[in-house]
């Protein structure tokens, strides 16, 4: 199965998180925050980060994917990335749309490989998993 690695500020998601993966059979790590993210991932190379978009500070997740794909090492630069996000229940705003625009596909306006929002639906997350790891292969 996969390693994977979660980012988020929030213990209680983090935990849960990490249960439903390990249920499938994958290895899961966690971090609170970037800076800790960037370390582990430097140190575990997984196969897919789970970012969560807003911790304390405010966008912390976007900062954290530009950082990562900017990175010279290309095993860290080029890490399949989920994001989670909470906002789009709380406010009805998107950070992608849903379709294309006639310039962005649905998707598109990060450089990472798939979305999800919170609450998590478990089933969501072990496809959309199982999709991206089979991908990066």
């Amino acid at each position: 199965m996969a390693k994977i690695l979660t980012v988020d500020d929030d213990p209680n998601v983090r935990k849960s998180i990490e249960m439903a993966l390990k249920v499938a059979g994958h290895e899961v790590w966690q971090a609170a925050g970037p800076e800790e993210a960037l370390a582990v991932a430097a140190e575990i190379l997984p196969d897919v980060l789970l970012v969560d978009v807003m911790m304390p500070t405010g966008t912390e997740g976007f900062h954290l994917v530009w950082a990562l794909r900017n990175l010279e090492d290309e095993r860290l630069s080029k890490l399949p990335i989920i994001m989670i996000t909470g906002i789009h229940e709380q406010v009805g705003l998107r950070f992608y749309p849903d379709q294309t625009d006639g310039t962005y596909q649905p998707g598109e306006f990060l450089p990472v490989q798939g979305w999800l929002d919170k609450p998590v639906k478990v089933q969501e997350l072990h496809a959309l998993v199982k999709s991206v790891v089979a991908d990066a292969v």
